[in-house]
């Protein structure tokens, strides 16, 4: 039997996915607020300074996990590019909202800003979130919840060496590729296995092809370890 906490109804609240999606549109549904508030006569130019910051915020978490994990697979490496794209106007916009010198300005530039997100969090909702839900070895969960610990100021592990031999079976994947979605280009990491990970190089060779490299570093018969490597 499965263990309690893996025991739900698919898109209903008790599902990971749908909690998963609820943590990153609280974080947007916040700065949509604060935007919103910004759209009226007198607000000070310390609270758009503000707000920007937070927009700045909100967008390199996003970037440092959802982007990153949707970007070296083949299905989505498009869509990450468009969203990006997206994300750097709304971060220059997030610029001229710090810049404006006057109550219109101001609000003028919060309007535009506010559209913006508003749309660039309905296209994730729709198409982005789906998308990563159905990437092999994609963990929604552990995406919001890397989501959530960098929009609170906090840092990711980036571990050199990844041990799954402790992991439960079915987090091994989860782990190994939200890992691989954090290296730059020419990074690698290590992986310990107690096997020979043939079917997980067999998903990397399905969802990220010709962004990888496969070194075996130790062979058995106990012990796997495997260098994987970001190609450019």
């Amino acid at each position: 039997m499965a263990p309690a906490a893996d025991v739900y109804i698919q898109a209903t609240d008790t599902d990971p996915d749908i909690r998963a999606q609820a943590v990153i549109e609280e974080a947007h549904r916040k700065v949509l607020e604060r935007l919103s508030a910004l759209t009226g006569p007198g607000a000070a130019a310390e609270s758009a300074a503000a707000v920007a910051g937070q927009v700045r915020v909100l967008g390199a978490a996003t970037d440092r996990t959802l982007y990153a994990a949707a970007s070296g697979a083949a299905g989505t490496r498009l869509l990450v590019r468009a969203l990006r794209a997206a994300a750097d106007a709304i971060g220059r916009h997030a610029d001229s909202l710090t810049a404006a010198t006057d109550d219109g300005e101001r609000s003028g530039t919060a309007r535009v800003l506010e559209a913006m997100l508003t749309v660039h969090l309905g296209i994730e909702r729709a198409v982005l979130l789906p998308a990563l839900a159905a990437l092999p070895g994609v963990d929604l969960s552990a995406l919001a919840g890397d989501f959530a610990t960098v929009l609170a100021g906090g840092r990711l592990e980036d571990p050199a060496v990844v041990d799954v031999r402790e992991i439960p079976h079915g987090q091994r994947h989860p782990r190994i590729f939200t890992r691989f979605a954090r290296l730059a280009a020419e990074e690698s990491f290590v992986l310990v296995n107690n096997h020979d990970p043939k079917p997980l190089r067999r998903e990397f060779e399905a969802t990220h092809p010709g962004r990888f490299t496969w070194e075996y570093v130790e062979s058995g018969p106990e012990r796997w370890q495997v260098r994987i490597t970001r190609v450019a």
